[in-house]
């Protein structure tokens, strides 16, 4: 396919955020040209959860959640594609006076946001759940959080956008941000140039790096996340779960799995880069962390004393970035699924993956202009939240793209807190 060579808006990236941000400009008639440099969905977009959820966030992303659920009700039929989206609801579930007391402390942003979260009693987790089994201090639930199906989102809206006139890239790696006077002026990709007026940045875990490469600041970690598939059985809740175990059910009957305990980072250059940024969410999480140095360090220095780490060249050797999931925390996963629901029986584990996931200092994402160049757009850094928010963040990106402000407030997440200095403590419960 010959690349568009002109066009208004060019959006670096093809994950729930890009390709969402694309459909909202092609609604409104603008021009854009989306450019990936693996495939659709390759990455982290396809990989996670599947919750669409508005509890546990950070006060200054409910707002946008609250905004962005009223839209995920309404895509399927928009879209004209299956999405298995279910509004089942969301449940944390406390197995600590702490965790409980952190919970009666989050109904205070639901009730100021009206959002429909409840403070449950075991005895209510019970009667939502009946099949559910352990000893646990209560729980907080959403009833109209929900759930969808990654593999199938983003590349609807990317074919939404498509239809409307949108032209999509693949395999087609973005090696410069070009500007003119301190301005947006084109991009260079592999497939040739594109002159365009803005450009969105929605690159997931590289957006760190493709910052510094126009001499941005933006802090970020890659932590890295395992999921697993299990075979299906009978049907037991249709909400999303987060205990010591996070869980959804699929409309197939299989649930997908991960550890609700603890994460893992394989330590990197961009651990040493950016590391002094993250100590308050370290001393906070620091016993939910796993540090593993590895592969991916080794990997860094060699190529950087081989003189190949050059970020072009790093971006077309690793399009797809895939890392091998932590399956003893798969395993015991599984474990906590049937210690949790007895009435599951004995299902394996059918397959498993893992992703990483773009995260800033306070784990909210950056929604913002750039602070140096007029006309390009960050909208990244989900941190783990990225795919109930991503719809909401790529309409917000496509509205600073094009009209220099958004329809709602986003001041809390522009990247003035990075420029003065500031090191903020993460607000949210997961």
């Amino acid at each position: 396919m010959e690349i568009e060579q002109n066009t208004e808006v060019v959006i670096i990236g093809g994950g729930i955020v890009g390709c969402t941000a694309a459909y909202f400009l092609t609604k409104n008639n603008v021009p854009v040209v989306l450019c990936e440099k693996g495939v659709i969905a390759g990455e982290q977009s396809s990989r996670n959860w599947g919750f669409v959820r508005q509890q546990g966030r950070d006060p200054a992303e409910v707002p946008l959640m609250m905004e962005c659920n009223r839209m995920w009700q309404k895509f399927e039929r928009e879209l004209g594609a299956r999405l298995d989206w279910i509004q089942g609801g969301n449940l944390y579930l406390a197995d600590s006076e702490e965790k409980m007391a952190a919970f009666e402390a989050w109904i205070e942003i639901a009730e100021a946001n009206d959002l429909d979260t409840q403070l449950l009693s075991m005895t209510e987790v019970k009667q939502l759940i009946p099949e559910i089994s352990g000893n646990w201090y209560g729980g907080v639930h959403t009833p109209s959080d929900g759930q969808a199906e990654p593999t199938k989102v983003a590349p609807a809206f990317a074919r939404a956008a498509q239809s409307k006139g949108a032209n999509v890239y693949e395999q087609c790696v973005v090696f410069a941000i070009d500007t003119n006077n301190g301005a947006v002026s084109g991009v260079e990709t592999e497939r040739g140039y594109i002159k365009c007026n803005a450009v969105v940045c929605a690159t997931g875990a590289w957006t760190g790096r493709m910052a510094r490469s126009v001499g941005e600041k933006l802090p970020m970690m890659w932590m890295r996340g395992s999921v697993a598939n299990t075979e299906c059985v009978k049907p037991v809740s249709r909400a999303g779960i987060w205990a010591n175990v996070g869980l959804r059910q699929r409309k197939d009957g299989s649930f997908n799995i991960a550890d609700g305990e603890r994460s893992d980072h394989d330590v990197s250059l961009q651990t040493l880069l950016s590391g002094r940024w993250f100590y308050k969410s370290y001393a906070k999480y620091k016993n939910e962390l796993d540090l593993h140095f590895g592969k991916p360090i080794l990997d860094d220095l060699t190529r950087m004393l081989a003189g190949n780490s050059s970020l072009r060249k790093d971006l077309m050797h690793r399009r797809t970035l895939d890392p091998a999931p932590n399956h003893k925390r798969l395993s015991g996963a599984l474990a906590q699924l049937k210690k949790l629901f007895p009435i599951v029986g004995n299902p394996d584990i059918r397959r498993s993956w893992a992703g990483y996931i773009d995260f800033t200092p306070d784990m909210i994402p950056v929604i913002a202009p750039a602070q140096k160049t007029s006309g390009l757009i960050f909208a990244a850094g989900m941190s783990g939240h990225g795919f109930g928010l991503g719809p909401i963040v790529g309409r917000l990106a496509s509205e600073l793209a094009t009209q220099g402000q958004s329809s709602m407030d986003i001041s809390e997440f522009s990247m003035n807190r990075f420029v003065d200095g500031t090191v903020l403590e993460p607000r949210n419960l997961v």
